[in-house]
């Protein structure tokens, strides 16, 4: 997946600015793809150049004029081309594990403060998503295609968190093991 194909998703809804799409991307899809509002900023430019969106310039009375983006029949069309290919998972990339992996190197306490850390992370977007799921996401058989589709990213996000929260318990026994030795 691309950037490009995460701002196309924020604004299948509705139209935004950039600066109100920096804010739907980092409260939906953010959660699992991370980009900078340059990034959003910049990747607007190449969607607009592509033809995959369109822009419309509103004037605000004693402010900056404000630019309003929004999804073109193109736009969706190659959103659904992508969806129709196989999505690869990614692959690991977490400097943790290979801090663990080289961690012959230092103190285990160097080690256990640093898993300590990512498990209170992980605590937190728990906690986040636990959240959402309260205020956002009570599905019952009236709820809508979409409804449905986007609390199952949110059980995947928490199923995640819990996933390696558990991992940081076990590894924290383990390395205070390793630690006593």
């Amino acid at each position: 997946m691309g950037l490009s194909q995460a701002i196309l998703t924020c604004l299948i809804d509705a139209p935004h600015s950039g600066y109100d799409l920096s804010k739907v991307f980092s409260e939906s899809v953010g959660y699992f793809w991370q980009a900078s509002q340059q990034q959003i900023y910049r990747e607007l430019g190449k969607l607009e150049s592509a033809g995959l969106i369109v822009s419309e310039i509103v004037p605000r009375e004693g402010r900056l004029d404000k630019k309003i983006y929004s999804i073109t029949e193109s736009g969706k069309h190659q959103l659904v081309e992508w969806m129709h290919k196989p999505s690869e998972p990614n692959m690991i990339r977490e400097d943790l594990l290979v801090k663990l992996f080289s961690g012959g190197l230092v103190s285990v306490s160097v080690l256990i403060a640093d898993v300590e850390r990512h498990r209170r992370i992980h605590v937190e977007k728990l906690l986040t998503y636990r959240e959402i799921e309260k205020a956002k996401c009570l599905i019952s058989k009236s709820s809508t295609k979409n409804e449905k589709l986007k609390n199952l990213v949110l059980m995947a996000g928490m199923k995640h968190e819990q996933a390696w929260i558990d991992w940081c318990d076990e590894t924290l026994e383990s390395l205070k093991n390793i630690s006593s030795d």
